[in-house]
C-alpha cells in the first residue's frame, strides 16, 4: 500500500489487535517518516462515543492548552480582541469555552460530537476568515492528514494551524509494545508522526513548521520563533495568558447576556 501523503510504497512494521478484536496492519513510510493504519474498518465502533473512556487527562489537557493558546494568540499573533478562531474537531466544546473565558473570540466545530460547553458559539462559514485554528489531539485520528489540513485551512480561511500530537523519534518507528500512543484499546489513533515527518508535511503544504514540544504550529506566515518559544515556555505561559485576560477581559459575562437575549427572543 502506498503512503497517503506522498504516494511512496510503504512497508508493514507490525500487526496488532485493536478494540480487543480487530486485526490491524501498521504501515511505515520512510520517505515521510510517517506511520498509519491500513484500512481501519472499525472506526464507527471506535467512535460510538467521541471521547474515549481512557482519556483521563482531557480536563487538564484542555486547561493547559487553553493557557498556551492564549499566550500564543496574544504575544505571537498580536490579537487584541479583534481576531476570531475555531477549535476544529472540538469535542464537547470545553476548549472553546475556556478560550472565550480567557477573552478570545473562539468558536467550535465538530461534525462528530455534541457541543456541550460552548453552545451558541458554533462556527459558521459566513463569519469569515480566522486568525488561526486549533486541532487538539486530532491529527492522529485522520485517514489522510494532508487532505485534512488542506480542507480545514480552506474552510476556515486561515493560514495558521496550532495542533497537538505526540511524536516518535525521527526515523525510529516504535515497536507495538513500546509506545502507548498507539492506543490499541480505543482504535481511534490511526496516524503517527515524528518531528521530521511533521516538518516534511508542512513543506508539502508550503507552510512553516514550529515545534513546541507536544504543541506544533503550521503557518504560511513567518512567525517570530523567539516569541513562540517564550509564549510556550512553562514559566511564561501563565503570566502571559493572565496578562492577556487582564488586557482583553473575559467574554464569560458577555456570552451569558448574549445567550439570554437569544433565548428570550419570541419564537415564530
Amino acid at each position: 500500500m502506498d503512503c497517503h501523503i506522498c504516494g511512496t510504497e510503504t512497508q508493514t512494521i507490525f500487526t496488532a489487535t485493536v478494540l480487543k478484536k480487530h486485526a490491524a496492519l501498521y504501515r511505515y513510510c520512510a520517505a515521510c517518516d510517517h506511520i498509519f493504519v491500513e484500512q481501519p474498518t472499525w472506526l464507527d465502533e471506535a467512535y460510538s462515543e467521541s471521547i474515549a473512556q481512557e482519556d483521563t487527562d482531557i480536563a487538564a489537557r484542555n486547561i493547559f492548552t487553553a493557557l498556551r493558546l492564549a499566550a500564543i494568540n496574544y504575544l505571537v499573533l498580536g490579537d487584541r480582541g479583534h481576531g476570531q478562531y475555531v477549535d476544529v474537531a472540538g469535542g464537547y466544546g470545553l476548549l472553546t469555552r475556556l478560550m472565550r473565558d480567557l477573552g478570545f473570540k473562539y468558536y467550535w466545530s465538530d461534525p462528530y460530537s455534541k457541543n456541550l460547553f460552548a453552545r451558541g458559539f458554533e462556527y459558521d462559514a459566513n463569519q469569515g476568515a480566522c486568525l488561526a485554528i486549533s486541532a487538539i489531539e486530532v491529527l492522529e485520528h485522520t485517514l489522510n492528514p494532508l487532505e485534512f489540513i488542506e480542507q480545514i485551512l480552506s474552510t476556515h480561511q486561515t493560514s495558521t494551524l496550532i495542533f497537538t500530537t505526540e511524536t516518535f523519534p525521527d526515523n525510529a518507528p516504535p515497536a507495538a509494545g513500546k509506545w502507548g500512543y498507539y492506543a490499541f484499546g480505543t482504535g481511534q489513533h490511526i496516524a503517527f508522526f515524528s518531528r521530521k515527518g511533521l516538518s516534511l508535511l508542512a513543506k508539502r503544504l508550503d507552510m512553516h513548521y514550529f515545534p513546541l514540544g507536544r504543541l506544533h504550529v503550521f503557518s504560511k506566515e513567518p512567525l517570530v520563533s523567539w516569541k513562540l518559544k517564550l509564549a510556550s515556555h512553562k514559566l511564561m505561559v501563565m503570566p502571559i495568558a493572565l496578562f492577556a485576560l487582564y488586557w482583553m477581559g473575559s467574554l464569560r459575562n458577555k456570552d451569558q447576556t448574549l445567550i439570554r437575549q437569544q433565548t428570550d427572543k419570541p419564537q415564530g
